[in-house]
C-alpha cells in the first residue's frame, strides 16, 4: 500500500526521485497523468490497468464520462523510473500541476500524488480543517 507524505526535489531536467519506500510497488514502468485538485496521479501499471477498465465502461454517450477520459488518457504518459529512481515530468505536466522545485509526493493506497510544496499546503490546511465535517458525511454513508 502506498501511503506517506515526503518532500523531494524536481531538478532541472525535469527529474524527480520517486520515494524508496514507493519504488518497489510503483515498479520499472509507471504512467503518469492529471490528476483531480491541480496535482499529478502517478499510478503503477496494474493500478493503472484497473482505472482504464473501469473509466472503459463509462458510457461514452455521456458527454462528462467523455470529458473526464479525455482528461486522464490524453495528459497521461508512460514512464521508466531510472536506476537512480527518477522519473520525467513532461512540461505540460509541470506546468499543470504548477510544480516548482519543492514538490510533494504523497502516498494514495494505489496510487501517488505529486503537488507544488505551496498548493499542497494550502489544500491540506483547507482539508485538515474540514476533517470532521467530511468524517460525518463519510457516516452518514456508512463508511466510518
Amino acid at each position: 500500500m502506498l501511503i506517506g507524505e515526503y518532500t523531494h526535489t524536481l531538478d532541472d531536467k525535469k527529474r524527480l526521485a520517486v520515494p524508496a519506500k514507493f519504488r518497489k510497488q510503483l515498479g520499472k514502468v509507471v504512467v503518469l497523468t492529471r490528476g483531480l485538485d491541480s496535482c499529478l496521479a502517478l499510478y503503477p501499471l496494474e493500478a493503472w490497468k484497473a482505472l482504464s477498465q473501469k473509466l472503459s465502461a463509462l458510457p461514452m454517450g455521456t458527454a462528462s464520462s467523455r470529458s473526464f477520459t479525455r482528461f486522464i488518457f490524453a495528459g497521461a504518459v508512460e514512464s521508466e523510473v531510472d536506476s537512480l529512481g527518477r522519473i520525467l515530468v513532461p512540461d505540460f505536466l509541470k506546468e499543470f500541476a504548477d510544480l516548482k522545485t519543492k514538490v510533494i509526493v504523497t502516498g494514495l493506497q494505489d496510487h501517488v500524488e505529486l503537488w507544488d510544496e505551496k498548493r499542497w499546503k494550502e489544500y491540506r490546511g483547507r482539508v485538515e480543517k474540514e476533517a470532521d465535517v467530511l468524517a460525518e458525511k463519510l457516516g452518514d454513508i456508512g463508511i466510518l
